[in-house]
């Protein structure tokens, strides 16, 4: 069984389920999904993406959301509702959240408890980070021990 670790940061929609069960169709594939905690995805890099997007509304909402009210029951249900997706895909999914300072070491931590062959980061595109190699992808690239492919999420906009 080829195990990938996929780290989101939004639910799933069928696009999205469609694309990474695709890439490897003639193996036999099981996912850990991971989503990170929020402590480590500052709300004004995400405002200049969407800047940078021509997304202007939502990067207001970025400024100025309250962070306290995104709690750990919309982690949880935007964890179970993608894993549901990914099974309802037709594939292996379990899900873990990445809560904490260092989500990545969190990931890390995943990676090497299921003996993932490869890392999947599955992210809408942020530009400012991206362009500084901070983005999830280009940071685990580093810390990982196994291929980490970064892919567009689909946009729902």
């Amino acid at each position: 069984m080829y195990t990938i670790v996929l780290l989101i940061e939004k639910v799933m929609d069928e696009a999205d389920v469609r694309l990474v069960t695709t890439l490897h169709e003639d193996v036999e594939t099981s996912f850990v999904v991971v989503l990170p905690g929020k402590a480590d995805h500052h709300r004004l890099v995400r405002a200049l993406d969407d800047v940078a997007l021509g997304h202007l509304e939502e990067a207001a909402d970025d400024v100025e959301r309250d962070p306290d009210t995104e709690g750990d029951d919309v982690t949880r249900r935007t964890l179970d509702a993608s894993v549901a997706a990914l099974k309802a895909g037709g594939v292996e999914a379990v899900g873990e959240t990445a809560p904490g300072e260092d989500p990545l070491e969190i990931l890390k931590d995943v990676v090497e408890r299921h003996s993932a062959d490869e890392v999947i980061v599955l992210t809408d595109p942020h530009f400012i980070e991206e362009f500084f190699h901070r983005d999830w992808a280009s940071r685990a690239r580093h810390k990982v021990g196994v291929p980490v492919l970064k892919l567009f999420a689909h946009n729902t906009q």
